[in-house]
């Protein structure tokens, strides 16, 4: 991408965080009824944007459920910077993302870790553009990474990249991207990205500051570095062959799918399967921005399937697992945020499901 284009896209992601557009369509109709997946079926309450009660109601004897109510969908690898498509997002059933390397002057615009809205210059908290209740945004701004090396030698030279030469400039770019707001921070180590010895600095000072550790890892060298230094998840999966002794650092870690954004290459789709089976916890990601499908992607959802991933497991990679990793208040259950998606099957049966609700709800609105 040109420098020109990253100005005009970050303009234009500034613009839509900060004042909107015309205002449109969100319509509080009465609230939808349908199947839990703990079993039974209840009618939502709401007040506000919580859920307020979520009382059983009686079905045919013989008859399945109509629909099924399920959390919203949350993307764990996005850069809406370079495209700034958050209401479209919304407007699928996506109602969270995580944004893993923007402008630091993003950070001042975005919704903060548990969804709220940055405040507009009356000290309230700005919508979506078009009146759509804003997503939730986990922001990371620039990733860390050497001077000169990627993303600053290619694509990110335009703020993406943060260059960090020794430990005070890590410690003290963590402190400044916490306080202006990041909810997790990303490092670079491919392609002279982060010393690798300057890694465990940087895990030492998220982790005091309560955030989690990304890695932008591609190769099995830098993987395996991230996992002994303590990183908490792979931002995307690994494209080479990992070895044996790597994919077992990652137990009880984390990663982040993006298979589509890679052409889906058997190494990243081997690897990912092995990942799995040695306990690391999957996200659904996307990398949308050099993706270019505003909603939850179909082109993933079957690269999850080569990957051995069931109905089941894709559903949880897309909806619960995320919303656990990442804190947010995703269940559809009383008190919890009225964000919830309305479906005509059961999504553990066929994940595909996910790609098209009857009815999507954010923070008490349904989206038109």
């Amino acid at each position: 991408m040109t420098s020109v284009a990253n100005r005009a896209a970050r303009l234009a992601w500034l613009a839509l965080a900060a004042c909107g557009a015309p205002q449109a369509t969100t319509a509080p109709e009465v609230p939808p009824a349908g199947q839990l997946a703990s079993g039974g079926t209840v009618r939502v309450e709401l007040a506000g944007d919580r859920i307020a009660r979520l009382p059983a109601i009686a079905t045919p004897a013989g008859a399945g459920a109509a629909t099924w109510l399920w959390p919203p969908i949350i993307d764990s690898h996005v850069h809406l910077t370079y495209w700034p498509v958050a209401d479209e997002l919304a407007r699928s059933g996506i109602a969270a993302v995580v944004d893993l390397a923007a402008p630091e002057a993003t950070l001042d615009a975005a919704p903060d870790a548990h969804g709220t809205p940055a405040p507009d210059a009356h000290g309230d908290a700005a919508p979506g553009a078009h009146g759509t209740p804003a997503l939730h945004v986990l922001a990371a701004g620039p990733m860390l990474t050497h001077p000169g090396g990627y993303p600053l030698s290619s694509w990110g030279r335009d703020g993406y990249g943060l260059p960090c030469r020794d430990p005070a400039e890590v410690t003290a770019a963590i402190d400044r991207l916490a306080r202006r707001g990041a909810r997790v921070i990303k490092l670079a180590l491919d392609d002279d990205g982060l010393d690798p010895a300057l890694i465990p600095v940087a895990v030492a000072a998220a982790h005091a500051r309560h955030l989690k550790v990304a890695v932008h890892a591609l190769g099995d060298a830098s993987a395996a570095a991230a996992g002994r230094a303590g990183v908490d998840l792979l931002a995307h999966t690994p494209v080479e062959p990992l070895a044996d002794a790597t994919v077992a650092l990652w137990r009880g870690r984390a990663v982040i799918s993006t298979l589509a954004a890679f052409g889906g290459r058997p190494a990243a789709i081997d690897n990912l399967r092995r990942l799995r089976a040695a306990g690391a916890t999957i996200l659904y990601g996307t990398d949308l921005g050099n993706t270019r499908i505003a909603g939850p992607n179909p082109d993933e959802i079957a690269l999850l399937r080569r990957a051995g991933l069931d109905d089941a497991a894709i559903t949880d990679a897309m909806t619960t697992a995320p919303a656990a990793y990442w804190s947010l208040p995703f269940t559809v259950s009383a008190t919890a945020e009225a964000s919830f998606l309305v479906l005509d099957a059961d999504p553990r049966r066929d994940a595909t499901t996910l790609l098209a609700p009857r009815a999507i709800w954010l923070r008490g609105h349904r989206l038109r």
